[in-house]
This record gives C-alpha cells, structure tokens and sequence, in this order.
C-alpha cells in the first residue's frame, strides 16, 4: 500500500476494495490518481482474477 512491493497488506484490502468497486463508492478511488493506481495495480494481478473466477455468479 505504502511502498513498491505488493505485501499482505494489500491483500487484507483486496476483497473489501473489489467490493466497494461495484458501488458508488468507485467514484471515490477513481478521483484519486495514487489510489486508483494502485486499484488498478493489484486488481490486475493474474491469481486475483483467478480468485474471481471462483466466485458464482
């Protein structure tokens, strides 16, 4: 979150922040250029869209 490295700490916020993603809430981490850097950074890692692949739809 706070440094270079991709850290469980970014994983702790991983679920919540997809979550919120699908609200209004989006146009919050959009209006942000570090956040949504970083949104866009983690939510595209290869194993997170493994992990939304497994849930129903």
């Amino acid at each position: 979150m706070a440094g270079d490295c991709f850290t469980l700490a970014d994983l702790h916020h991983l679920p919540n922040t997809q979550a919120l993603l699908g609200t209004p809430s989006k146009k919050l981490f959009d209006s942000r250029p570090h956040v949504s850097a970083w949104v866009a950074s983690i939510t595209e890692r290869p194993a997170w869209g493994k992990v939304l692949a497994l849930i129903p739809k």
